[in-house]
């Protein structure tokens, strides 16, 4: 191509099965190897994937061939002006589609049906529901649908590679393989004959409705039109019912037409993928083009397939025998002629006027042409005309052509109906209606240009330097398009072709056929002679051999070789030049003939005038390359020599200079070192003497000081003594006297109080149930009469239903009876008829076989004779030949089983080593998603509790606990209460704004805060818990005191006095923290106090919000301090007791209620009563009833005394925690100077590089802080809109119950309980249905209050978890998202409270961890995906979610459950640890093997078993009370298996560290005991079934070191032994535990020193950590496999002591 600069073409030829396709792959690779892609898109791939593709859509296995290719291609490889692939374009010719629905005996469909059904498990293929290739019709006539040494899924695999690197998306991937799918299960739709004209389908066809599901078209649509054909006349249009083998083959041609149809969209899509963009200079075609067939039973695709071979091998001739012989003629070369066949007259009989494709074409167009008619016709026109044409003697439906290859017969059989290629219209009008969008795309271009594969060019002009223009097409020219026969197109597509390959320099490969049975290394001489004489190649030879293959015109060989000339070679007459140089360079003058415009040489004789040139040109580059490279050379020695001694003289200078710097610095040194240490030295003798002055006269005076205030103290102390408790004596009397008068008073007063209410209560409740009944008894009424009318209605609907159902079942028996008729009429006629027509066939092709048989017998026996004479030296020949054969043979299989037992060996190692990495990658990244999981949840703890510490220090909570007191409860008492709990919790979220708005810390600072933040809060545990019980011992001695008038008005002003102290203290504070304040900013260094650094912005926040505290408290105490002034103002202490004011409260009342809001209404009630009684003021006041309100208040303010007292120890903790901070501060500060310091000393750019990497770490750091606050943020967004919509709520419900204004005596009463109206049975849907309202009493009863001990025993297991699922069902029902999104929440967050309320419990853990799993494989089964559909019953899928997707949700349960887990290990590590050591270790399990103590080790308390210790024992019991639990709680298996394999790594790293920490515990005889405690635990397992559960393999580090306790440790095999035996261990713990060896008693002795050193060495190349103790805090990552549950959800019944009443069942 590229020395002649012309278009080249490739034909590859041969019989079927003979290697054309893989010669075709191993020419297209050579090009794309050799030229490479002219642009970065690897077109050279895309072309060599090409190839996959097509072999899978249009190969198949036939009796010739296991490949064979059903189709023709011809490939264009364009190339560029560089002749480099740019692109591709395929066109491809007659597809076999009959193959798609009929094969014959031991052949296959095309290979993507078998690939698809072999890759039927994949995932992605599960819609297509796919099976084994027998169970499809269209894949399992062949009877042989393995293919030996082909694997069909891997093949599938290459496939879909090839797809995608060809820009077939996933998406139309998937689109391809349904189609194909489709076209398998539309081959299993069967019929029903109603008639003899007339069937139908089945109802609801499982195989259709499967087709018309994955063509997304309707199945009534396409079940009538499978059944139906319309007929169309001139004026009206009928609709014909058609027979079942009418039905049958309309099936099959629409099936042909679906998978033809796919086929050129495919081909369309590669030529695509293949075009490019770039104008192409020149092309290479490639033509693989179906071989030479002939099978027992030929139809119309072998016709045509020998026709193109026919043509191809008429263009061979052309271009071989005539063309060459032609050229010779015209050049006036000496040439004797050379005789070939010509096959001209067998494509005459073909394709010429009145041949047997015209002849075929006018017998479909005749109205009621046949098989039959159309071969009498080629009988009558050619038979004996012909001498190619034949008629088989036996045969009236059957021709024979005799073809350039051989004679084949040929049976008329379905030439028409494969001619017509007809497709019922209604059928291809349903599949455009489809849904499925790429479906309409295969039958858009019906009026385009069809493609070859319907014998036309698929949409792509013929490749050439100037395109061709498409020609357009004329209004009414589809029509007839669509009506050419296929024949006339295949015709139309090889004339194509044959131009194509005109227009180019053909080159033949022709491919010979070994032998026909498919044997591999057996050749067939006789076979193959036949192929070669068939093809021409033997006159072939004879040409080349006796012609001249190459040719130069005399211009073109002048310009090529003027290189060998010389210049007076060169004369004005090129022919002449010519001929001088040939004579010189070719002496034998018969290797050339020089012609009239050309010269042609013999074959060899071009390449050897090209070596001579290559020759000459590589002497004269040489030349060049020589004078070039010595001129380089010697510039660049010049260059380098002028460089060096430059360097030198610099070099040099500097050197002289540096040496004088030195002499002058180092004499400055000393004279400065000996200044310098004469002040140091008398420096520090003059502090040392002033120092010692100052602490002696100080020590002097403080011990003085000391001496005096002791002595003034004990005088002092002394006095009070005497004064305080003669004092206390006199006040303990009086109370107590005082306390009994009081008791009594106030014990008889009561009495009368509770008698006097309990008769209004009678009073008012009677009246009530009478105004309830009214409206209760009116709604009865209402039900009832509705009820009745449904019942009159149910009634009538069953009446008509009995009688519609009676009518149907007498129609029915009535069909079926005649139905049964005449399907047994039908069977006797067709039996009778076939068995006459067999007897006849049977007895005439006996009389033939008579006749044939006689006289084949004596031919039989002549060539009998000659026969065995040939076969029994043949026998000889082959025996010798065999003998040699069988011995290379064996030594072949010898080497091919060694290489392959390696290759295996190596690959199987590979492969178990990356599936172990993969693991191991795996459970690292679950591990950390697990563990960030933890710290998740330990942040989101820390910061509930930090928002409860922050709600107390703001809002301090008013006296008392809150409490309502049933007496007193009406509307207005629950308003109060919810609107102060909705301030106290909006409170922290507003606190929260500005810490969210903190600038990022350094990561030093960080740490010493937090660590000072764990201090305080343990300071502060403290203290609350000291403040409790300090309110517990004053409530008590307030209980048991009583005071005088006279002293509770000392009292007062005492408080007063206090308060007024506090208010002062509080004063100083905020005094101290601004001065605290302004000290920082002044002294601070610049880089750490600058307004705008980070730890300044901290420190400011943090003062901001104590000094906005400091002002919140004293807010409070003027508010106490003016409320104590205006009941020292109301209440006058008075001897009479006969004076009262307004506000009267009962004592019990007042003690009860502990809440602000409860006083207030109180004292608003006892307001109102007195208005209307004003008269009775006397009386009231005659039981002390002012004085028990003062008490009252009394008590109220000294809770208020003590949480304020509470308040100031806790701010006095907050300052010294800030002075501790700003003193860090400062240090830290300090700490930056110096570091500035040391910076400024260094080098400018060794200080840019410092001040750079710490720039970057402040700045990775405030990143990640920013990170971590936009994360916070976000949280606090989402919770304070879901407190937002609750508050909403409660408002609104507050709302609600102000209106009804109800008053509070009627909330007392008891409730009136509805009337229960029976229902009649219902069938149930697993749902559940609650009121929004309920919501929170839900949560509450099945999460919040749950006893789980209870609900394990008496329930079924995961009975929370189905009871919430059929709440979430029923809202899915309903379409209410906000009802699920709330349920859910409040769900999870419930269950976290729980667990960290009771978070210690292993019950409860266990509990809650088994339901969350539960009710995340609830939302899994019943979620509608089909994977986790599989094990439902079909009632369980009608249950299946319908309106939400709640993945997302499924993921916040999965993180519960794994933080759940996490619980439960940390619960039992906790009940285990102390266990462990004692047990495995330190307890003696097996009496007397440790009697004897090692010697030279002190006794450990802790190492004797005592009665407190635990044992061995005590651990099993702990793990089967654990085991019982969580089987119990209906755990999963799988995790069950999971929390065992947790328990015993901790057992075994707990056992192992101990071990290595005491030397006590490293003998023989511990070991022994060791191993015994271990066979204890695996028998444990053994037990409970847990032996695969991977908790054996956790044990494994303590047993190899049990067992290095136990073996030989002295010579070098013990060493080789220990190293192999110790893999679990590390080096570092085997040594450790050798280091620790103490023999018990003489027998035994210590390990050597060189032994160990031995062992290091052998070990020093093992890879392992060197950490020498487990981490015994390490969490295996957990998984949750989905694990369905058989429970039908209907079927759960909610007991009563859930208390669940208000769930209602649907």
């Amino acid at each position: 191509m590229a020395r002649d600069e012309r278009n080249q073409s490739i034909i590859v030829s041969g019989e079927s099965g003979a290697g054309k396709t893989v010669s075709a792959k191993y020419a297209m690779r050579y090009f794309a190897t050799v030229s490479g892609s002219a642009s970065e898109a690897n077109v050279e791939e895309k072309v060599l994937a090409s190839n996959p593709i097509m072999e899978s859509i249009g190969n198949a296995k036939t009796t010739r061939n296991d490949n064979s290719s059903r189709f023709g291609k011809y490939i264009e490889i364009g190339f560029d002006k560089r002749y480099r692939i740019i692109g591709a374009n395929m066109r491809t010719y007659l597809l076999e589609k009959s193959r798609v629905v009929f094969q014959a005996e031991e052949e296959r469909n095309y290979h993507i049906f078998y690939q698809l059904c072999a890759s039927a498990k994949l995932p992605e293929f599960k819609m297509l529901r796919l099976g084994n290739a027998d169970f499809f019709h269209y894949t399992k006539q062949g009877g042989s649908p393995i293919i030996e040494g082909i694997d069909d899924a891997k093949e599938m695999m290459h496939t879909r590679q090839a797809c995608t690197l060809l820009g077939i998306n996933e998406s139309y991937q998937m689109g391809i393989f349904r189609i194909l799918a489709g076209i398998l299960h539309l081959g299993n739709v069967g019929f029903t004959s109603r008639d003899s004209d007339s069937c139908s389908v089945p109802p609801k066809h499982e195989p259709l409705s499967i087709f018309c599901e994955l063509m997304g078209v309707e199945y009534e649509e396409m079940s009538h039109w499978l059944c139906h054909r319309k007929l169309a006349t001139a004026t009206e249009t009928y609709i014909k019912p058609i027979s079942k083998l009418q039905a049958t083959n309309a099936r099959d041609a629409l099936a042909k037409h679906i998978y033809a149809k796919l086929f050129n969209w495919i081909v369309d899509h590669v030529n695509q993928a293949l075009h490019s963009a770039v104008k192409q200079h020149s092309f290479i075609g490639v033509l693989d083009i179906y071989g030479f067939e002939t099978f027992e039973i030929n139809s119309f695709e072998q016709f045509c397939i020998n026709y193109a071979n026919e043509k191809l091998q008429q263009q061979f001739n052309m271009h071989v025998f005539k063309l060459e012989q032609e050229e010779y003629m015209k050049e006036q070369i000496p040439w004797t002629l050379i005789d070939f066949y010509d096959n001209q007259p067998c494509i005459n009989l073909i394709e010429a006027k009145l041949g047997i494709l015209d002849l075929l074409d006018e017998e479909c167009k005749m109205p009621k042409g046949s098989d039959d008619t159309w071969a009498q016709k080629l009988y009558n026109t050619h038979l004996n005309k012909c001498a190619l044409f034949e008629k088989p003697r036996m045969s009236n439906k059957a021709f024979i052509i005799q073809h350039f290859a051989d004679k084949v017969e040929y049976q008329c059989e379905g030439f028409l109906e494969k001619n017509k290629d007809t497709v019922f219209e209604d059928q291809i009008k349903v599949l455009k209606s489809s849904k499925f969008k790429m479906l309409p795309e295969l039958f858009q271009d019906d009026e385009k240009v069809i493609s070859p594969s319907s014998a036309t060019p698929s949409g792509r002009t013929p490749l050439s330097r100037t395109p061709i223009k498409p020609t357009k097409v004329k209004p009414g020219q589809s029509t007839k398009e669509h009506k050419k026969t296929v024949g006339h197109q295949f015709r139309n597509s090889l004339h194509l072709l044959m131009e194509t390959l005109n227009a180019t320099t053909p080159h033949y490969v022709r491919c010979i056929k070994p032998n026909d049975f498919k044997f591999p290394f057996t050749f067939d001489e006789k076979r193959a002679v036949q192929q070669l004489r068939a093809c021409g190649v033997l006159e072939t030879i004879r040409i080349s051999a006796a012609g001249f293959p190459s040719r130069w015109t005399y211009q073109e060989f002048f310009s090529r070789y003027r290189v060998l000339m010389k210049q007076r070679d060169v004369l004005s007459d090129r022919k002449q030049t010519c001929k001088n140089v040939l004579e010189k360079l070719i002496l034998d003058k018969d290797k050339y003939q020089f012609g009239k415009t050309k010269i042609f040489f013999r074959a060899g004789q071009v390449a050897y005038l090209e070596k001579i040139r290559a020759d000459k040109l590589r002497a004269a580059c040489i030349r060049i390359q020589k004078t070039i490279r010595g001129w380089l050379l010697r510039k660049k020695y010049l260059r380098m020599k002028k460089a060096a001694i430059t360097i030198q003289r610099y070099v040099r200078g500097y050197q002289a200079r540096c040496y004088a710097k030195f002499l002058r610095r180092t004499n400055a040194a000393t004279v400065i070192q000996k200044y310098w240490r004469m002040y140091v030295v008398r420096k520090r003798y003059q502090t040392r003497r002033a120092a010692t002055i100052i602490l002696q006269s100080h020590l002097r005076g403080y011990m003085a000081r000391n001496r005096f205030r002791k002595i003034l103290r004990e005088h002092k102390a002394i006095i009070i003594q005497k004064h305080v408790r003669s004092w206390l004596a006199r006040l303990h009397y009086k109370r107590c006297l005082k306390a009994i008068v009081y008791l009594q008073c106030c014990f008889r007063r009561m009495m009368a109080k509770r008698e006097l209410k309990k008769l209004k209560i009678e009073a008012r409740s009677v009246e009530r149930y009478k105004k309830l009944h009214i409206g209760m008894e009116n709604k009865i009424m209402q039900l009832q009469r509705k009820v009745d009318e449904q019942n009159k209605d149910y009634k009538c609907l069953l009446e008509k239903l009995t009688t519609l159902e009676g009518t149907y079942n007498s129609e029915t028996e009535k069909l079926r009876n005649d139905l049964d008729r005449l399907h047994l009429s039908e069977e006797e006629a067709k039996i009778a008829t076939s068995k006459v027509l067999s007897l006849q066939e049977e007895i005439t092709k006996l009389r033939k076989d008579l006749d044939r048989t006689r006289s084949e017998k004596k031919t039989i026996e002549e060539k009998a004779d000659k026969y065995k004479q040939e076969t029994e030296l043949l026998v000889s020949n082959l025996k010798e030949e065999n003998t040699l054969l069988k011995k290379e043979k064996e030594t072949l299989n010898h080497l091919i089983s060694e290489q392959a037992k390696e290759i295996t060996e190596t690959m199987e190692k590979k492969l178990i080593e990356e599936t172990k990495q993969l693991e191991l990658d795996l459970n690292d990244e679950r591990l950390r998603y697990q563990n960030l999981l933890n710290e998740f949840s330990r942040l989101e703890e820390r910061y509930d509790d930090l928002k409860e510490e922050m709600t107390l220090m703001v809002h301090v909570p008013k006296p008392g606990h809150r409490r309502t007191d049933s007496t007193h409860s009406s509307n207005e008492s629950e308003y109060t209460f919810s609107s102060e709990i909705t301030e106290t919790e909006d409170i922290p979220f507003r606190m929260e704004e500005p810490s969210e708005k903190k600038a990022p810390l350094d990561m030093s600072l960080f740490l010493k805060l937090q660590k000072r933040v764990t201090e305080l809060e343990l300071e502060k545990q403290s203290m609350q818990d000291e403040l409790d019980r300090k309110e517990e011992q004053l409530l008590r001695s307030k209980a048991k005191e009583e005071e005088r008038p006279q002293i509770r008005g000392a009292e007062l002003e005492y408080e007063s006095l206090k308060r007024q102290e506090l208010e002062s203290e509080n004063k100083k504070l905020k005094n101290e923290l601004n001065e605290l304040r302004k000290a920082l900013s002044e002294k601070g260094a610049p880089e750490v106090t600058a307004p705008g650094a980070p730890a300044y912005r901290v420190l400011m926040e943090q003062l901001t919000s104590v000094s906005e505290e400091l002002d919140v408290r004293k807010e409070e105490v003027l508010i106490l301090r003016s409320q104590l002034v205006s009941q020292k103002e109301a209440i006058q202490p008075k001897e009479d007791k006969n004076t009262m004011t307004d506000s009267t409260i009962l004592l019990e009342d007042v003690q009860k209620m502990k809440d602000k809001g409860e006083i207030a209404q109180a004292y608003i009630g006892l307001k109102e009563t007195n208005r209307s009684f004003p008269m009775d003021c006397h009386e009231l006041n005659e039981d002390e009833e002012l004085w028990l309100v003062y008490e009252g208040l009394k008590q109220a303010n000294r809770l208020l005394e003590s949480q304020l007292q509470s308040q100031k120890k806790s701010h006095d903790n907050e300052t010294e925690a800030l002075r501790g901070e700003i003193q860090s501060l400062k240090e830290e500060n300090n700490r930056q100077q110096q570091l500035l310091a040391q910076n400024l000393q260094l080098p400018p750019e060794a200080r840019i590089e410092a001040s750079l990497q710490h720039e970057i770490t402040r700045l990775t750091n405030e990143n990640l802080d920013l990170m971590e606050q936009l994360e916070k943020q976000d949280k606090t967004v989402r919770k304070l809109k879901k407190q937002l919509k609750v508050f909403a709520k409660k408002i609104g419900e507050l709302e609600v119950g102000q209106m009804e204004n109800i008053s509070p005596g009627q909330i007392i009463d008891e409730p009136i309980r509805p009337v229960n109206i029976p229902r009649k049975e219902k069938d149930f849907q697993g749902m559940l249905e609650y009121k929004k309202d309920d919501e929170q009493k839900l949560v509450k009863n099945l999460i919040l209050d749950l006893k789980p001990r209870g609900v394990a025993v008496n329930l079924i297991p995961g009975l929370p978890a189905y009871i919430l699922f059929m709440c979430v069902r029923h809202a899915d029902y309903l379409n209410d998202d906000q009802k699920v999104r709330s349920l859910l929440t409040s769900t999870i967050n419930s269950i976290k409270k729980v667990l960290k309320k009771r978070g210690d419990d292993f019950e409860t853990v266990s509990f809650w961890l088994s339901n969350t799993c539960r009710f995340l494989h609830c939302l899994k089964q019943y979620s509608g995906e089909e994977g986790f559909m599989k094990h439902n019953t079909p009632r369980q899928n009608e249950h299946c979610l319908t309106n939400f997707d709640l993945a997302e949700y499924r993921q916040v349960l999965s993180d519960l459950a794994i933080q759940i887990y996490q619980q439960l290990v940390r619960v039992l590590e906790n009940i285990l640890q102390p266990m462990i050591v004692s047990g495995m270790l330190e307890h003696e399990t097996i009496q007397g093997v440790s009697g004897v103590k090692p010697t030279g080790l002190r006794k450990r308390t802790s190492s004797i078993a005592d009665e407190g210790t635990y044992t061995l024992d005590s651990i099993l019991r702990q793990l089967n009370s654990f085991h019982s639990v969580m089987c119990q709680h209906g755990m999963d298996p799988e995790l069950i298996k999971q929390v065992v394999k947790q328990m015993f790594y901790i057992v075994g790293a707990i056992t192992l560290n101990n071990l290595l920490l005491r030397k006590d515990m490293c003998s023989w005889s511990k070991g022994m005991q060791i191993r015994y405690n271990v066979s204890q635990l695996e028998e444990w397992l053994r037990d409970k079934n847990l032996m695969n559960s991977g908790a054996k393999e956790t044990l494994e580090p303590l047993i190899q070191a049990a067992q290095l306790l136990q073996v030989k440790k002295k010579t070098d095999e013990d060493a080789e032994a220990i190293c192999s035996m110790c893999n679990a261990l590390t080096t570092a713990q085997i040594v450790k535990v050798l280091n620790l060896y103490t023999p018990v008693n003489e027998f035994e002795e210590r390990v050597s020193v060189s032994f160990i050193r031995t062992i290091q060495m052998r070990l020093r190349d093992r890879k392992d950590s060197p950490q020498l103790l487990m981490d015994a805090k390490h969490i295996f990552p957990v998984t949750f496999p989905f694990n369905p549950s058989s429970l039908a959800l209907e079927t759960i019944q909610i007991p009563t002591s859930l208390g669940l009443g208000f769930i209602a069942r649907v």
